[in-house]
């Protein structure tokens, strides 16, 4: 009996492996590798772990700062030879989950928060946001406690558009009703 899904062997791993790497902006560590190849029940972390190593050795891979890998031109060049026989539903799925892969890693690009405990026990935090011409925003909220700041920074984070908005909005508003 045929085995179910694209993954039947080792050659399989690698070539979504190499689909999925050829199409990341960013360095990729093992795990996150994986996690976005994982479009097939039949793959497993060790397949990866395995095939990471040997795409290395073959040229495919380059290690990258903080155990992360890049694609090589010999990995780009077979990557798109290979491509095809990756099957048509794996293969959507991987682009979707590298492009959402994409854009946090761009978006985490973007939004820094980083906590300065100060001598009274209490802590600054201090938030920013930037786009591709620099810096749009940068905030410093005191919090009573390094607990609570790094809790106001994880916050930013993830909502940081939304507070750049409604601070822009709150200020344009304002300056509409003083100009009337």
């Amino acid at each position: 009996m045929q085995p179910v899904g694209f993954i039947h062997d080792m050659m399989d791993v690698k070539v979504l492996i190499l689909f999925v790497v050829s199409r990341s902006n960013y360095p990729m560590s093992i795990q996150q590798i994986y996690e976005i190849c994982y479009q097939d029940d039949c793959l497993s972390y060790f397949d990866v772990c395995t095939a990471v190593p040997e795409m290395v050795e073959s040229g495919h891979l380059a290690p990258a700062e903080g155990d992360c890998y890049v694609i090589t031109e010999k990995g780009k060049r077979d990557g798109e030879l290979t491509a095809d026989s990756i099957a048509f539903t794996v293969k959507q799925r991987a682009e979707n989950a590298i492009t959402g892969f994409n854009r946090q890693l761009r978006r985490s690009s973007y939004v820094k928060s980083r906590v300065i405990p100060r001598d009274n026990g209490e802590s600054s935090v201090i938030l920013s946001l930037d786009d591709e011409t620099g810096n749009l925003m940068t905030l410093e909220l005191m919090a009573p406690d390094q607990r609570q700041a790094v809790r106001l920074g994880r916050l930013f984070e993830k909502k940081a558009d939304i507070i750049y908005n409604l601070i822009m909005n709150e200020l344009l508003e304002a300056e509409s009703e003083i100009d009337s």
